[in-house]
Parts: structure tokens; sequence; C-alpha cells
């Protein structure tokens, strides 16, 4: 370990910022946060875990829908979605974009694993609360959690009869949200709790195109929660969930579009807006302004065709708890189910070039049989047994549906030398009619399809046990692990078809393919079994009763799989030949795929402390961390349409993280985090080339990323939020609350482009409200991004813009802008 490494004791302890929610008057002295970070419910305060933890009643006041919006309030957090995919990453490490991955960061909801990033997308509905955890949680969590944990906890019947109905409604994005809960007992035994959400959504980017704003997005879920209390030791309880979620259109436009550099006289210099708006092709290009077409900076606006995704998930969950003599046996049987099916216009531009469907079928089923201990004793316990079963399918084809591509390509082969200037002017050989045995290559791909299936079946069994001894009453030892089994397979199969679907005989379809897509047909399937234990040691000492300190090594995995969306084998086969193409015996192009990748392994140690201070009034907490991650997994653009996975040799990230509250008086709250992350790729030699970057990898292909740092790494992230409530008459109060969310610059691609480097900023949230003491209700104005800043949460390469055209350009995913909604609650 490098001396720059030893110098960052490691670990983390991020806690959590809830704020109180009554109008009453009160002590100075804060409200007690409980999680549940451990299985067990423990004070905030006393968990060796860096935890943070948002309320339900503060995500519904701030308006946050799901996970994307939560990472405001939790520096080293961050979600994204893309073209084709969802990430999450906590401290820099996250699962790229490919259906073949789960998610380095697991999301578990009422205990029960969703690790499909699909499924991050999913509307928060009726939450007790959301607890994020960072670094390694691999015992208690199970499944694949490396780099961090997203636990959320669904709100449970009560003991009396409650119920609430929210209703937001903002007019520049035309978005209305109703929320509705019922709870209550229905005899002594059992007790029901009923939720619903409905969301709209118009839109804040408008597509020029088709005249409408998006994403816009419609959005139906309904939750059934059943409590039974059946004797005085056996609980039971039953969930059912269903969701729909459909989007259309994306938070995605082209931000930057350069000339082209490629020698062919008819794209030398034009933009690839300019080139997709070409009317008459080949000959002299005659380019008429579209605007809807031509728009390729930053401004809140697109063009594009019409972009689409369906979703609907089910989750039924089933769970016993058994009390005996102090101890508590449980037994949670799941069933977690989603599809989703998508239509992606992947040119990002109004012109008929092609487009991408996409479409999943997903099924879980698990159980979990879990001990806890009595806590009296100088001795207490966690252990269980985990079973899961799942069941991935997964297709996507390109198509090729209109003549533009076609005469484009045609063009492109017309004039010897290429589209791209850094290029062999005819990197097969020969002259064009010798490559293609025709000289016009666009035909070749004409109602061109590209299916894709993959299927990938996953058994899994794990048994976990965690052990805590007290060794004083200020001194406490943890240690504990997780062993795992797992049997997985895998298939893909990638053909070319007609529109229909049907197969394409073997011909100028591969060649042109292979040049201008980087994909070939294969057919692969494989078969692996791993094992892994998971340890870790924790050490907690209360140096005063009001200051816990704790140091924590452990030791994490991610299973291995199958790539999902690679568009060429791994052997490393030559370009194919046209059969009826003349005799030639130069050198081919090699394509390089992917399919199998191997596991991803952690090391990681924490030194933190959470102390107590002003006799209750503050709480600060602090954390240092360093994990080294080998055999990371990652998922590399091909700089065409396809995605190829690897294992980057070794990586770390290390720093410090910070929180605190403060209940300043009894009417105003103060609170912050400071989040400071160094990360760097120690070995990781087949990093994704920037367009027109000479490779610098020993492989001649790929460029070396050793010593770079990851996308999303901010030096430093944080934010401050200022709380202040009071009566202003017998009856009634007043809330504001005031957030700044800040960052210092980072870099949103894959690649690291300088060209979409995201600047720092500081971003405002607001909120103003007026309401009944006893909360039975209130009305507010809601405020996001006030300051309006402009947000980029993922960006990319404009897929074939430069493959083919020699024209450097970039797409974005963008934050919403500035809004304002009026929101009403009523609580009985």
């Amino acid at each position: 370990m490098s001396p720059r490494l030893l110098s960052a004791v490691q670990g983390l302890a991020c806690a959590a910022i809830l704020f109180p929610l009554s109008f009453s008057l009160h002590s100075a002295t804060l409200e007690e946060v409980i999680v549940t970070a451990q299985l067990r419910e423990q004070s905030l305060q006393d968990v060796p875990v860096s935890v943070n933890a948002v309320s339900g009643e503060k995500l519904l006041e701030a308006g946050l829908n799901k996970i994307q919006d939560l990472q405001a309030y939790v520096p080293n957090l961050t979600m994204s979605e893309n073209g084709i995919g969802t990430a999450i990453y906590i401290r820099g490490i996250g699962s790229g974009i490919n259906q073949g991955f789960e998610q380095s960061v697991g999301m578990y909801v009422d205990g029960v694993y969703y690790g499909r990033a699909q499924l991050a997308r999913a509307p928060f509905l009726d939450l007790a609360r959301v607890e994020v955890l960072r670094g390694p949680q691999n015992i208690l969590y199970g499944k694949n959690s490396i780099a961090g944990a997203i636990s959320i906890i669904t709100a449970s019947p009560g003991d009396e009869f409650e119920g609430f109905v929210s209703a937001v409604y903002e007019p520049e994005f035309d978005e209305e949200v109703i929320d509705l809960a019922l709870s209550g007992p229905i005899s002594d035994a059992i007790g029901l709790r009923f939720a619903a959400r409905k969301r709209e959504f118009g839109g804040y980017i408008e597509n020029l195109t088709l005249g409408r704003d998006e994403p816009n997005y419609s959005e139906e879920t309904v939750r059934l929660k059943v409590l039974w209390e059946a004797s005085d030791e056996l609980s039971l309880s039953a969930k059912i969930e269903i969701g729909s979620f459909d989007v259309l259109g994306r938070q995605v436009e082209i931000i930057n579009d350069q000339p082209s550099e490629s020698t062919n006289p008819l794209f030398t210099g034009r933009t690839y807006a300019e080139i997709a708006d070409s009317t008459q092709v080949p000959g002299v290009l005659d380019i008429d302004s579209h605007d809807s077409v031509r728009n390729n900076f930053q401004d809140f606006k697109r063009s594009s065709n019409g972009d689409y995704s369906n979703n609907d998930t089910i989750n039924v969950t089933v769970n016993a708890d058994w009390f005996h003599g102090g101890h508590q046996f449980t037994a949670t049987t799941a069933y977690v189910a989603y599809e989703y099916d998508d239509l992606c216009d992947c040119d990002f531009t109004a012109a008929e070039g092609f487009k991408l469907v996409l479409q999943e079928d997903y099924e879980q089923l698990s159980q979990e049989f879990r001990w806890m201990s009595p806590i009296d004793g100088n001795w207490e316990y966690i252990a269980g047994l985990y079973f899961q079963k799942n069941s991935l399918y997964f297709f996507d084809s390109i198509i090729v549906d209109s003549d533009l591509i076609v005469q484009l390509l045609n063009a492109a082969d017309a004039t010897e030398g290429g589209a791209r200037g850094d290029r062999d002017p005819n990197p097969l050989g020969g002259s064009p009619e010798e490559i293609l045995g025709i000289g016009d290559a666009g035909n070749a791909i004409a109602g061109l399809t590209s299916p894709r299936d993959f299927n990938s079946d996953s058994l899994l069994g794990s048994g976990f046990m965690q052990a805590t001894w007290k060794l004083r009453d200020d001194l406490r030892l943890t240690f504990g692990g997780r062993y795992t089994y797992e049997r997985k397979t895998g298939s893909r199969k990638f053909r070319f078809g007609n529109l229909d679907y049907s197969d394409r005989p073997f011909g100028e379809t591969d060649t042109v393919a292979a040049i201008s897509f980087a994909a070939e047909r294969h057919d692969l399937s494989g078969k692996r079994t791993e094992s892994q234990l998971s340890p870790s040691i924790n050490l907690q000492f209360d140096v005063t009763p009001d200051v816990m300190t704790y140091i924590t090594w452990s030791r994490g995995f991610k299973s291995g799989g199958y790539d999902a969306r690679s568009n060429a084998s791994p052997s490393a086969e030559p370009v194919p030949r046209n059969p009826n193409a003349p005799a030639d015996t130069s050198p081919r192009p090699v394509l390089i795929g992917t399919f199998e990748y191997e596991e991803e392994e952690s090391e990681s140690i924490e030194l933190g402390a959470k102390m107590s201070l002003f006799d209750g009034a503050a709480e600060f907490n602090i954390a240092l961390f360093n994990t080294r991650y080998d055999n990371l997994q990652v998922s590399i653009f091909d700089g065409t349409l396809g995605f190829n996975v690897g294992n980057a040799a070794s990586a770390v990230t290390q720093g410090i993280e910070l929180d605190g509250r403060w209940q300043v008086t009894e009417t105003l709250m103060l609170a912050g985090a400071l989040a400071l992350l160094d990360f760097e790729f120690e070995d990781y030699e087949n990093g994704q080339c920037l367009a027109g970057q000479a490779p610098t990898a020993a492989d001649g292909i790929n460029c070396d990323y050793s010593g770079m740092t990851n996308q999303y790494v901010a030096d430093w992230a944080g934010n401050l939020l200022a709380v202040w409530r009071v009566p202003i008459s017998d009856t009634l109060g007043m809330a504001i609350s005031l957030d700044a969310i800040f960052t210092d610059d980072y870099n949103p691609a894959q690649n690291l482009d300088p060209a979409v480097d995201q600047e720092g900023y500081v971003k405002w949230n607001g909120r103003i409200g007026i309401g009944a003491i006893d909360e039975t209700w209130d009305v507010a104005l809601v405020g996001k991004n006030l300051t309006d800043e402009t947000v980029i949460t993922y960006a990319s390469d404009t897929p074939t813009s430069y493959t083919i055209f020699g024209s450097k350009g970039h797409y974005a995913f963008l934050e919403s802008p500035r809004s304002i909604a009026l929101q009403a609650n009523y609580h009985w």
C-alpha cells in the first residue's frame, strides 16, 4: 500500500439528517433518530456504521420522488439514468451500463433485495425512512452490496386509525402528484395499511421535432400491507405492491457538436447535425436548415423522433416473526418481478437514422431465515440463511428503417478515404469495390435489424453470522462473515435480420456492420460457479458517554456474470470478408467483444467517531475510509452502439466524511454534511479512448486509465440545511427550510472526456409553509433548484458521429431547472 493511501486512515460514518416535524415548542435538544442499519432498532449515534437516514416525512415535504432525488441530501451518493440503463454510485463505485450487471450499490425494500438497475427508477411511496449505508455491506445485507446499500423501509399499520392525503401542483412542468394512505386496526389482532400514488409530470426539455415537453411521466403505485398479531409471540405480515411508471421522451439532448475531421469532402467541416440534416447524398450535400435537427448545444431543447419506456413492477412479501425468551426468529419470503419495453431514438437527432428497442423480463424468488439473540447479555448474535433464485431475459435490436443512414454510408464509401481522418483511408485494404463488391456500403444495411437475445439464470445460497462481545461497558468487539455460493448460467445470441427479425444471409451486411457498428454475429453460452467468504471485524469504544469511536475492517465481493450488451464475441475474430468480393490478402481489422466477467473484490478499513454535544443539542460525526477494489467490473462504450464489460485490475477510493445537526434554539435547527473523496485507478489498462485519441494501452486498442479518477467523483461535496419552525398563533405555525447543495467539479462520462466536465455549483432548495399546530394540515410552497443551475447527470459520445462521420459530439442527461410547486397535506 502506498504512503499516500496510508496517510488516509479509513472508514466511514455519515449520519442522518432527519428534521423534527412538530410545530410545538420543545427544549433545545435533538430528536433521536432510530435506524435499523444493523437489523435491530438502534439510535443512529450508537451504530458503528456509516449511515445517512432521511425520514419519509422529509421525503414527502421536499417533494423527493425517487432515489435520484435523494442524492442531493447524501454526499457521495450518485444515481444517473441514461439511454439504456440506470446506475447508482457510492464513493465513486458503481455498476456501469450493462443489463448483465447487478448493482454494486444494493437496494433493499423492507429487507428484500432489489439488485436490478431498472428497479431504482421506481417511485417512492408512503415510506417510514430511507437509510443509505456507505462502504461494503456484505454480511447483514447479503448479495453484491460491495459499494454500499440503500435500505427503504415502508410505513406499517399502527394501533390507531390514521391517514393522510398529499397533493402537489407545479405549473412550469405540469407536475401533479396525489398521495393517499389509510391505516388502522380492523380487529384487536389485525391491522391494514393502504397507500397509493398517482403522478403526472409534463417535462422540462422541449422536443422541437414533436412539439412536446419531455420526459413526460405517468406513474401509478398501490400497496397493501396486512399485519396480524397472531399471539403474544407470533406476528405475521404480508405486503403486495404493484407499480407502473411510463415515460415519453428522455431528459437528454446534444450539448456539443464539432465539425467533422473526415477526409471525405462530403463531410469535412460539417457537424454531425449538418450531416444528419442532409437531403441529397451522395454528391454535393444540399443542407437545409432545420432547427429541430440542427439544435446541437445545451439549451433544454432536443430533437428526437420519439422515445418511451413502459415499466411494470410487482412485489409480494410475507414475513413471520416469532419472539421467544428474548430471541427473535424471522422468516421472509419474497417475490419480485418487473418488465419493461423501451424505444430509444439513440442517434439523438430528429434525423431518421436508427432506433434501438429494448425489452427486459425479470423474476426473483427469495427466502431468508434469521435469528437475533437478546441484547441484555455479554454476547449478542445475528445469524441466518438466505436463498435466491432469479431469471432474466433481455432483448434489444438496432432498427434501420429509413434511407438516410443508408445514403450517408454510401456517401462515405463513395470517396476513398472514409469518414475519419485519423484512420487508414481503407481499413480493409483494396478499393471499396473490392471490399463490398459493389461500392455502395449503405445498401447493405437498408432495413437492417440486430436482434440480440440474452438470458441469465442464477441460484444462490448463503449463510451469515455476526456476533458482538461486550468486553466492558465501554468496549465492544463485533465480528462475523457471510459465505455465499452462486451458480449462474448465461447465453447471448446476436444476429443480423430484416425488419421482421428474420435472419439475413451472410454477406455484405456483415462487413458493413463490422466496420460501421463494430458488430458481428455470434451465439455464446456459459456456466459458472463461485463461492466467497466476506468477513468483518469491528471494535467500538465509548471514550465518554457522549463520544463513541469505532474501527472496522471488512472484505466484500460482487459476483461475476455475463455481458448482455457487447456487439462482438471475445474470440477476437477478424472482420469477415464478403465472399462475393475479389480475393484479398490484406490484414483484416479485429473485432474484440466480451462475454464473461469475473467477480469483484474489496478490502476496506474505516475509522469513525460519533459525538453528542451541548447536552444533546448537537451531534457531530466524522469518518475516514480507504477501500481497495480488485478486478473492478467496468462497462466500456465501444464508440458505436455497444458496451463491453471488463475487469479493471485495481482501484482505491478514500476520503473523509463529516456531518452534524444542531438544535440552536427551540425553533431553529441547522444541519450539514461534507464529503472529501479521492479515487484512483491503480491499474486499468483497458479503458475507453476519447474520440480520435491514439491508444495508450499495450493492446494497441484501448487507453490506459491507471492513475486516473472515475466518473462522478468530486473532490468535495455536501449540503447545509436550516429549518425554522415557529408558532404564529395558538392554532397556527409556520415553517421555513432552506437547503444549500454544493459540489466541486466532476466528470459525468465514462471516458472522462473533458469536453463534458460538470462545473461545481451551489444549488438551493427551499420550503415555506403554514399549518395547524396539531399537524392536521399544512400548505406550502416547495422550491427546487432555485438558482436554476444546469446539472449534467450523465454524458457520452454521440453514437456513430465520430466512428462513421468523423464529427466529435456529446449528448447529456440533465436535471430539471428551477421549479416552484404548491403542496397541501392533510392528516387525520
